[in-house]
């Protein structure tokens, strides 16, 4: 497990949520950020950003763009 802090777990957990169960995110998922130290703000931001991410991720795949030539899989050797 990497090394995070709590606050970068529950930040990471709300993206995954955003990005596979968007549908069933509710008021206690922006109160679980609050309560790790997220403002209205942080969190806007942080959904924007994953929002945007996903919606890009979304296109490219819908359009049948292949990723970039300097663009290496997660574990691979890069």
């Amino acid at each position: 497990m990497a090394p995070l802090a709590e606050a970068d777990r529950v930040l990471l957990s709300h993206a995954v949520g955003l990005t596979t169960e968007q549908g069933s995110m509710s008021p206690a998922d922006l109160d679980r950020l609050r309560s790790h130290g997220f403002d209205d703000v942080a969190i806007h931001d942080a959904t924007q950003v994953v929002g945007y991410f996903n919606y890009v991720t979304r296109i490219a795949d819908g359009l049948g763009i292949d990723p970039e030539d300097f663009i290496h899989p997660w574990g691979g050797d890069g």
